[in-house]
């Protein structure tokens, strides 16, 4: 399956934020985003998921226009930069909303065998953040957004979860950004950057130092 975002263009008031941007991404290939802060990089992610309308926007999916807002199909989870869940819900009752077996997420995370009977209020927030992550990746679903995944995470833990993406990539499109830009370099195969409101497709990450965005020192 594709994914396509085209012709893309986005006003705040009067400021133009996204100008033309196209984004493919795919099963089997983790799609990341870069960008500086306040580029849009969020925004594009509303667009996909359908909270954000846009002047103008094309949504193709294996080619085919999709004309309403994609969570309204229910093939797609999105991770924002805000908690989803209900603060009272149990981690447990979670599991089975999302249909995620949790004896599986525990090989994983050992360390939360003790928070099944948990309500989300009571983890931390790096907690929380994996919890959330992981149930978006692995429930069933065709598509994932995450924004901001690895934000306030352990590096043990961003390890693990880069290893859930790999593997859940080969039946999802996963369209992934986050400010910790070496974790979304190592994590994607294709790799998009925002710049000037225009979306660029990096092959090359020397072409980051190109476009200003990182100097060779920070690779």
């Amino acid at each position: 399956m594709i994914l396509e975002l085209d012709n893309v263009e986005l006003y705040f008031k009067e400021k133009r934020i996204l100008n033309g941007i196209y984004l493919r991404a795919e099963i089997g290939k983790v799609t990341g985003i870069l960008g500086s802060n306040g580029c849009g990089k969020s925004c594009i992610l509303n667009i996909i998921f359908g909270t954000l309308k846009p002047k103008y926007k094309l949504i193709r999916l294996n080619n085919k226009p999709v004309l309403k807002p994609l969570y309204k199909t229910k093939r797609i989870h999105f991770l924002p930069q805000l908690p989803i869940t209900p603060n009272n819900l149990k981690l447990k009752i979670a599991f089975k909303l999302f249909q995620v077996n949790w004896n599986e997420f525990t090989t994983h995370f050992d360390s939360f065998s003790k928070y099944k009977d948990f309500k989300f209020y009571q983890l931390s927030g790096g907690e929380r953040r994996i919890v959330e992550t992981y149930i978006l990746l692995k429930s069933p679903t065709d598509i994932v957004l995450l924004d901001e995944p690895f934000s306030h995470i352990a590096p043990l833990y961003i390890e693990k979860i880069k290893s859930i993406i790999s593997e859940e990539k080969q039946q999802k499109i996963i369209i992934i950004t986050d400010h910790l830009y070496r974790d979304i370099i190592e994590t994607s195969d294709n790799l998009y950057l925002i710049k000037d409101g225009h979306s660029k497709l990096v092959t090359d990450v020397n072409m980051l130092e190109d476009y200003k965005y990182l100097s060779k020192s920070e690779f």
